[in-house]
């Protein structure tokens, strides 16, 4: 990108612990900002300058960089604009970023001053609560209810069918019970570790070990790994629990013929490793797809019906990553995309 306006910011901003961005309000392009956007974004400000919003933009952002770019003219007409943002850093990992926008500069041609605060901490703490009381509400209050008032019936039935029909409802309800249990188990330690409990591995080996475990359990499907490139990324419990689910999710929905391909490699846009799950089972339901989406308004009739999505999505983002879901036809293709790393 080409950038014509040469501004500056006053040396005193390099002071300040938050990052500070000017913006061409009209084409989107920073113009100039401090070390801590440096730091915060992981490019030099001569690299930023050549840059596009998109480029260091989450490929799963919600808004456009068309968006941004009319925030920033309205906060350049004076009406101060704040938004979240999610940042893809130099390295491929994701920030949550809140930025507010204001004017800055001489009337005629005013530039956009960003103020951009790291608030990753906050918003996955944030999230985390709402999907716990969201899953108390919701998904375990309703699986209680069934089980309490089967066992009602069975105490005040004397038929031997509804006996049986009641007794394999329970056995059910406490198995739903007891893997949306462990789902917010592993949530809670995905969110829980850090870097110290990570290890650098070979990605295709990572994901082939998931998936020899995940088959052993399935020994009619057909699950096949293919590796693109060498890729190399950060292995804990997280990155094993969200394919765990990706895979086993992949075959168990199929009730036909399960057939799954594995498929990792560089991300074509991005660089960052790819790890695409294919699968032939029937579409995932929108109600599942909605309900793992920040903006939808859970309800007792609009709720996913388990935790297993969340499980990766929370997964695959505490390791700095981004899940995207695809259906089509013939199918699902679940694709994570993981910062790479160095051997």
């Amino acid at each position: 990108m080409s950038v014509q306006r040469d501004e500056r910011l006053p040396a005193r901003f390099e002071q300040l612990h938050v990052g500070i961005v000017l913006y061409d309000p009209e084409t989107g392009a920073v113009l100039d900002a401090n070390e801590r956007i440096e730091s915060m974004f992981g490019y030099d400000v001569a690299t930023l300058r050549e840059m596009a919003i998109d480029e260091y933009s989450a490929n799963t952002q919600t808004e456009s960089g068309a968006q941004l770019r009319e925030w920033m003219r309205a906060a350049a007409a004076g009406e101060p604009q704040q938004c979240q943002w999610r940042v893809k850093r130099a390295d491929g990992e994701l920030i949550w970023t809140e930025i507010r926008l204001s004017q800055y500069g001489p009337q005629g041609q005013p530039c956009v001053l960003a103020e951009v605060f790291d608030v990753t901490d906050h918003y996955t703490a944030t999230r985390r609560v709402g999907l716990f009381s969201r899953v108390l509400r919701h998904n375990l209050s309703n699986d209680v209810t069934v089980i309490a008032g089967r066992a009602e019936n069975i105490r005040g039935e004397a038929d031997e069918r509804r006996v049986l029909t009641d007794a394999e409802a329970i056995r059910r309800k406490a198995g739903e019970v007891a893997r949306l249990t462990e789902s917010v188990k592993q949530i809670d330690r995905a969110m829980a570790g850090t870097v110290a409990d990570r290890t650098v591995e070979n990605a295709t080996d990572a994901v082939t070990e998931v998936v020899e475990r995940v088959g052993e359990r399935y020994p009619d499907a057909s699950v096949t790994v293919t590796e693109r490139d060498e890729m190399w990324v950060h292995i804990d419990d997280a990155f094993d629990h969200a394919l765990t689910h990706a895979v086993d999710n992949a075959i168990r929905h199929d009730d036909v013929d399960p057939s799954v391909e594995v498929t990792v490699g560089a991300s074509p846009n991005t660089g960052r490793v790819e790890i695409r799950v294919a699968d032939t089972a029937p579409p995932i339901p929108d109600t599942e797809l909605d309900a793992i989406d920040d903006l939808t308004q859970t309800t007792t009739t609009a709720h996913g019906s388990g935790t297993g999505l969340f499980v990766m999505k929370w997964c695959v983002e505490s390791l700095g990553g981004e899940l995207r879901f695809d259906r089509y036809d013939g199918g699902n293709v679940v694709t994570v995309y993981l910062p790479p790393k160095t051997p």
